[in-house]
């Protein structure tokens, strides 16, 4: 069975400027125990999606099931079955990182005895210890977001929506709600992640689409967008040429202060040869996920879509 299935799916906004389409006709499914990644820019359409998959934003048109769920029909079943880490959710500040678990759980059903259990468990797992009885008010900003997704993974609920869930986290944090995530798909649940990082996307997702403009431009591995790639290694140089200069030798964009160039392994001798000699710094790698995303849309992620507050 597919755990999600989106057959047509549109969501329009009207404005004073005219009609926004958050999502045209988006057809989507995820299978059942898949950690799935949903990619793509602010504004172009990923959080529409997610709040209608869970029932919180009725679509313009189309159809959405969970399970086989009619996720209009059947709002209290699908509601049952789910939980999410909105995008910039926040925690309630009188509460400490505990007691978000403990009356999270509580309020699913769970008994008292299990909702400890599970929060001694899943405090270790994320870090929050030391931080476990002090008011989230008093938290930081990235300790604020570990609470709230340490709370909906410690739910095990049979699908996760996962909203840029370690926004905020230093790379240690990150790490360690990676391994968690990673252990609640093991035990069988089924996860919808969005994510700007796309060295987290690569590393967590078995399966993952790319959205832009309300499409879905891709579907499949992050190895085989890469694949689609007709460059084999990206240079990145931080200043000292041109990008007149480096068009000849492949495709060129602005990044962090410099250049980079994506190239084919033959040029690559001769253009750390010019580096060197004009004494310009330059890192060599392999393409990543970052350029396969930026080939295949034509921008940067971190570059918002115009009217992306409604997506």
């Amino acid at each position: 069975m597919e755990a999600l299935t989106a057959r047509a799916l549109s969501k329009n906004y009207r404005t004073r400027q005219g009609t926004v389409n958050a999502l045209d006709r988006v057809d989507m499914t995820i299978g059942k125990g898949q950690l799935f990644g949903f990619l793509g820019r602010n504004g172009a359409g990923k959080t529409t999606f997610i709040k209608i998959a869970s029932g919180l934003l009725l679509p313009t048109s189309g159809t959405i099931q969970l399970f086989g769920l009619d996720v209009l029909g059947h709002p209290r079943e699908v509601r049952e079955r789910i939980a999410i880490v909105p995008q910039e959710g926040k925690p309630f500040y009188h509460l400490t990182p505990r007691e978000h678990i403990e009356e999270y759980l509580r309020v699913r059903g769970a008994s008292a005895e299990s909702a400890k259990s599970t929060a001694d468990e899943l405090l270790e797992a994320m870090g929050l210890v030391p931080y476990s009885h002090t008011p989230a008010m008093l938290l930081s900003g990235g300790l604020q977001q570990r609470t709230l997704v340490a709370m909906v993974l410690a739910t095990g609920a049979e699908f996760l929506f996962l909203d840029e869930p370690t926004l905020g986290m230093d790379p240690f944090a990150r790490r360690q709600v990676w391994e968690v995530v990673r252990r609640t798909v093991k035990r069988g649940s089924t996860v919808l992640l969005t994510t700007h990082y796309l060295d987290e996307a690569e590393q967590l997702t078995e399966e993952l689409a790319v959205i832009e403009g309300g499409h879905v431009l891709y579907k499949g591995t992050a190895e085989a967008l890469k694949s689609k790639v007709r460059r084999e290694v990206r240079l990145h140089f931080a200043g000292g040429f041109t990008a007149r200069e480096l068009e000849p030798y492949g495709e060129v964009y602005p990044e962090r202060g410099g250049l980079t160039v994506m190239t084919t392994r033959s040029r690559v001798e001769e253009l750390t040869r010019v580096a060197l000699e004009r004494r310009i710094g330059v890192n060599v790698g392999p393409v990543t996920l970052e350029e396969a995303f930026l080939t295949l849309v034509g921008r940067s992620i971190e570059e918002d879509e115009p009217g992306g507050a409604w997506a």
